[in-house]
């Protein structure tokens, strides 16, 4: 069992900067890989970035690419989202989620993950 819970968003203009973090409980946390995802109104859910268990492995959706940064902190049971250069398009409650597994670098996939946290709003104005 893996308890997610997610901090750092807020409201940046567009340009702007932040840095999520989500805290995981348990002692396993470092034999998951995690991801972060998104879902702004009246859209799916979908999926930002993920980095695999030793956090030598990430996947980022294409969008983001250059722009934001995954990583995780095994000592401190906690992986990030630094989002640079937002858009108010990526206005959204990002989550943070864990799978156990076989870890894809090419690919990832809301449903293949067993653990959520509750989300924090990020708004991005223009």
């Amino acid at each position: 069992q893996v308890q997610l819970v997610e901090s750092g968003g807020g409201v940046v203009q567009a340009g702007g900067s932040l840095r999520l973090s989500c805290a995981a409980s348990g002692r396993t946390f470092s034999s998951y890989a995690m991801g972060w995802f998104r879902q702004a109104p009246g859209k799916e859910r979908e999926v930002v970035a993920t980095i695999s268990w030793r956090g030598t492995s990430t996947y980022y959706t294409e969008s983001v690419k250059g722009r934001f940064t995954i990583s995780r902190d095994s000592g401190k049971n906690t992986v990030y989202l630094q989002m640079n250069s937002l858009k108010p398009e990526e206005t959204a409650v990002y989550y943070c989620a864990a799978k156990s597994g076989v870890y894809y670098a090419d690919r990832a996939y809301d449903y293949e993950y067993d653990y959520w946290g509750q989300g924090t709003q990020v708004t991005v104005s223009s």
